[in-house]
């Protein structure tokens, strides 16, 4: 998890270094949350949820429909802006860690069960509490309040649009 937070927060500061709310602005910025909240629910899962077959399920399908919104995120920035090389490195990070760990989860989870679980349950060993405030804490702090930055900069940059004319001939700007 600290890996992958940080990995979250070094893409973010990227974004920052490289201005994207001048370039592919809240788009790209409403990609980003929607690619934090697919990761986020299979988290969410992991933390609180028996790991089982329906969980795996779940996180294949989460990685499968991250890597189709990535590929979409990118087709329309590359066209843009420059994605320089170290924020490359940051995206492959941000890319294989959550498939490492499902390969993981996939390992642990086969050596443990006879026969596959397609029940959602609460996990029958809860994490501490400290551990899950910890981490909600963190991921918070380093990546939840990041992106509404980056998202409220990019929304605050994009061109105003213009309203009808108002009476007597002054244009009024939708900010």
């Amino acid at each position: 998890m600290p890996l992958w937070v940080a990995a979250g927060l070094a893409d973010w500061w990227c974004h920052r270094r490289t201005s994207i709310e001048t370039t592919s602005g809240v788009r790209e910025s409403a990609f980003h949350l929607a690619l934090f909240a697919q990761m986020g629910v299979g988290v969410l899962a992991v933390l609180l949820l028996q790991v089982n077959a329906a969980i795996l399920l779940l996180l294949g399908l989460l990685f499968v429909l991250h890597e189709l919104t990535t590929w979409a995120e990118l087709r329309f920035v590359v066209a843009r802006r420059e994605v320089r090389p170290i924020e490359q490195m940051i995206h492959s990070l941000m890319e294989i860690l959550p498939l490492s760990a499902l390969l993981l989860l996939v390992v642990v989870a086969g050596m443990n069960a006879s026969l596959p679980d397609w029940r959602l349950r609460l996990k029958d060993e809860p994490l501490p509490p400290a551990y899950l405030v910890g981490v909600v804490v963190a991921v918070v702090l380093l990546n939840v309040l990041p992106l509404l930055e980056e998202f409220r900069r990019c929304w605050r940059a994009r061109p105003a649009m213009k309203r009808p004319p108002r009476p007597g001939g002054a244009t009024a700007r939708m900010d």
